[in-house]
């Protein structure tokens, strides 16, 4: 076998640069045996200290290997960035791209025959995803597993969702500054991902639904001893996809991407997702238009009560069957025959799955809601189209029409949004604007607006918010979002102005403003174009190449382009 493996190509020849090759393994202490004609697997670990979700990588890297080593492969472990979310600023959306960049081609210019992806946090799942899909080695995901649940005062809490809920309280006056210290300490205590159906949870989710992971490893708590014993069954599986020589490419087909959709609505999952999705599709060619997100939601049930469209986190939905469980029971509306990382179908690879709660995981006959958790918005405000998470929105505002309180920017926002002076009402629409691709930049999750402290003390609890920027998986709450195109380059939500009208309509899936056509093309016209902000570095080819929401974020360069196929290094002298 050992001819047919990319990194004989690195090992084999019997010249200056095999011998190069070879010499710099042994420099690190391995005997030839231990590498000459065996499958050469990379573990692409996104561990940091910088990101408390994947702060326990190390320790699951090697329990991959020891499953490489067992089926006789040869594993070397390697690192990227990693992207954390609670401390990256502006946000991890900006570094999405990069990462991918630096995953692909760390695989690409290396002598690598397969590729085990040691994924977690929000934008490292997508963006690993993105990378093995350029470049098509064998490639097998594994996720770090949720956080345990929080618990304060007998109450269970839930990764950002309750923060958020907390958060108000305490704006509101109803919470102390003890209880609210207090819960510093209690709302996330392990590492691991968010613990309610945020994005990371949704994307890893999405991964094991789409086949590129081993059944039931999205939803593993990270501290539980299963977590370490998949990582190993992980190591060893790889070996066989090189030996299958089983690509994603072969796995990630418009069917994988159409369960994904599904099982995104069926889970209520994060909108961040549909983004990701699309950017992901489009490294293998596949075209996800924002409608057929909405035609499939339009007839595919929620059947998973998870917050924040639901009442439960991830250690009951873990305990409850996990993603194969839910993947069974959605069985009837997939395309059950795509192939999966395991070597079998999606359907034979959740046989075996059981259901042990069914108020976590619904019957596909009695959902938690029937039409399904989320809607793309078209109309004079968005005519590329924006989304809203319907199952975590409240349905009596689904329909409404109201002032629009207008932010130019995030800054803006957080200086006047608490200020007792905001003329801004219960019926009024908070209008954010620039917190896009281009004009935050990188579109941070700042679409979930807070609510003025004013009528959070006259008890609202919620109202319509609109922008082109994005919201955390565990947020909640009637939020328009990723409107596009976006302010920054010229879309109709630039020319909004504080009193003008704008109507929602989700059942007719509308956003428009209501303002006479004339008057918005003088708006248009006289705007003026923004000055560019940078001139060097990242946020530069940023700025220069990113695509708007609804073709996913990503670089256009990087997108697969018609006969593309991933080019190999030259072998030789460095």
């Amino acid at each position: 076998m050992g001819n047919e493996l990319r990194s004989a190509k690195w090992f084999a020849p019997d010249t200056d640069t095999g011998f190069q090759h070879r010499a710099a393994l042994r420099s690190e202490g391995f005997t030839k045996e231990s590498f000459a004609g065996r499958p050469v697997i990379g573990i692409c670990n996104s561990w940091s200290e910088l990101n408390n979700c994947n702060v326990h990588l190390r320790v699951i890297s090697e329990a991959v290997k020891r499953g490489v080593w067992a089926a006789g492969g040869f594993p070397l472990e390697f690192m990227t960035i990693s992207l954390g979310e609670e401390l990256t600023m502006p946000t991890t959306m900006l570094y999405r791209n990069l990462m991918a960049m630096d995953v692909e081609e760390m695989v690409r210019s290396n002598p690598l025959d397969g590729v085990v992806l040691l994924c977690g946090c929000d934008k490292t799942t997508p963006a690993q995803l993105m990378g093995a899909a350029s470049m098509d080695v064998p490639a097998i995901m594994l996720p770090v597993g949720p956080m345990l649940s929080g618990r304060w005062r007998g109450q269970q809490l839930g990764s950002g969702t309750d923060l958020w809920k907390f958060w108000d309280e305490r704006r509101a006056g109803r919470l102390s500054d003890r209880d609210w210290h207090e819960l510093e300490g209690c709302l996330s205590r392990s590492p691991g991902t968010c613990n309610t159906m945020g994005t990371a949870s949704t994307m890893t989710g999405l991964a094991e639904a789409m086949g590129m992971m081993l059944p039931g490893a999205a939803s593993i708590p990270a501290p539980d001893s299963r977590r370490l014993a998949c990582a190993e069954a992980t190591g060893r599986r790889i070996v066989g996809l090189v030996q299958e020589d089983l690509r994603p490419s072969r796995i990630l087909t418009r069917e994988a991407f159409e369960n994904a959709i599904r099982i995104l609505v069926a889970l209520g999952g994060s909108t961040n997702a549909i983004i990701h999705l699309i950017a992901i599709a489009g490294r293998r060619g596949i075209s996800l238009p924002l409608s057929r997100f909405d035609e499939l939601s339009r007839i595919t049930p929620v059947i998973v009560n998870l917050q924040p469209s639901g009442k439960y986190l991830m250690e009951d939905f873990f305990y409850a069957g996990g993603v194969p469980a839910v993947v069974q029971e959605m069985l009837p509306l997939l395309h059950e025959d795509a192939l999966t990382v395991s070597g079998t179908t999606l359907a034979e690879s959740v046989r075996e799955a059981i259901c042990s709660n069914r108020d976590v995981i619904r019957p596909l006959n009695q959902p938690l809601q029937r039409e399904g958790s989320l809607a793309v918005l078209r109309g004079n405000l968005a005519p590329q189209g924006a989304v809203i998470k319907t199952s975590a929105a409240t349905p009596g505002l689904f329909q409404h029409t109201g002032r629009a309180v207008v932010f130019e920017n995030y800054e803006e926002m957080m200086r006047r949004v608490d200020d007792p002076a905001l003329a801004a009402g219960e019926s009024s629409v908070l209008v954010l604007k620039n917190a896009g691709p281009v004009g935050a930049p990188g579109m941070p999750e700042w679409g979930m607006l807070p609510i003025p402290s004013k009528l959070l003390r006259q008890g609202l609890s919620d109202m319509v918010r609109i922008s082109d920027g994005r919201m955390s998986g565990t947020g909640f709450g009637t939020v328009v979002l990723h409107i596009s195109p976006e302010a920054a380059v010229g879309g109709p939500l630039a020319i909004v102005q504080t009193g003008d009208e704008i109507r929602l309509d989700v059942p007719e899936r509308r956003l428009d403003l209501l303002v006479d056509g004339a008057e918005i093309e003088r708006r248009i016209a006289a705007r003026a174009p923004a000055p560019p902000r940078f001139r060097r570095g990242y946020y530069t080819m940023f700025l220069d190449h990113v695509l708007q929401a609804h073709e996913g974020c990503d670089f256009g360069f990087l997108r697969a382009q018609p006969d593309d196929k991933p080019y190999e290094p030259q072998i030789g002298r460095t």
